[in-house]
């Protein structure tokens, strides 16, 4: 008689027989299930763009509107000056996660009078997640990242992140629920020359048709872009305001109709 030993499932620092660590798979399922967070490079710039699952009308969202320091406190983040960070997963590990890579780039700017270079915020998270897969005791975080940022070193950069401690650089990705459908339609529409102005067009484009809601509206939908100032040289964050998301949508007519003003109409 041949006795097999199959660790529990529950253990997140034990192999499977067939080399698999199922926490660190049972977290990336919990990030497919998330809102779609979708990144595009450009030559010229980089564009976040992110879905908003928990939306109500009892929901305040009057500092949202305001254009509250570091984002919504949902999907999109400031995590330094020359960084923007999207989410899809848990939100509280995000926080943490978020709250962790704020320290890290302002520890390295302390110490080197610097901005933190994108590469190395994205190593420094991607160190602390994979500790989290292999001491006892711990979770992996359920928690995908992209960031998008600049450094004087390599230009823009767009790089994703999953709950292993992998980390991979991009010139376009998509994370979350529909991601393979958004991989495709950018595959199909992305080119190398492609501007900050073009950028925003494919991802409303793209967030349109991936996004489970029926209807595209400032109350579902974050967004962000990273540029350079033409005078300073300095990037410069822009994390939108729904009025502005509003007008965005507008602009590439994608807003969503008035049912009542079609109502009246017919």
């Amino acid at each position: 008689m041949v006795l097999t030993f199959c660790p529990p499932k529950g253990r997140t620092t034990i192999f499977s027989p067939e080399g698999r660590l199922y926490q660190i798979e049972y977290a990336m399922e919990a990030i497919s299930h998330a809102g779609t967070v979708l990144g595009v490079l450009a030559t010229d710039g980089v564009v976040l763009a992110a879905e908003k699952k928990v939306t109500g009308k009892l929901l305040d969202l009057s500092e949202a509107k305001e254009g509250r320091y570091g984002g919504s406190g949902e999907k999109i983040f400031l995590l330094n000056s020359n960084v923007i960070g999207g989410v899809a997963g848990i939100t509280a590990d995000a926080n943490s996660l978020v709250n962790y890579a704020r320290s890290a780039a302002q520890q390295h700017l302390l110490r080197y009078n610097e901005d933190i270079p994108v590469e190395l915020l994205a190593q420094r998270l991607c160190d602390l997640k994979q500790g989290y897969t292999q001491f006892g005791g711990l979770r992996p975080f359920g928690v995908s990242l992209l960031y998008a940022g600049y450094d004087p070193h390599y230009q823009f950069q767009l790089y994703h992140s999953d709950p292993s401690g992998n980390y991979s650089g991009w010139k376009a990705t998509c994370i979350g629920a529909n991601n393979g459908t958004a991989q495709s339609l950018l595959k199909q529409e992305y080119k190398d020359d492609i501007t900050v102005e073009e950028a925003i067009g494919l991802v409303m484009r793209t967030m349109s048709k991936t996004m489970d809601s029926t209807t595209l509206g400032s109350e579902k939908l974050e967004f962000a872009v990273l540029t350079v100032d033409p005078v300073t040289k300095e990037p410069r964050a822009k994390i939108y305001r729904p009025a502005e998301i509003d007008a965005l949508l507008v602009k590439h007519d994608l807003a969503k109709k008035d049912e009542d003003a079609e109502m009246k109409a017919t």
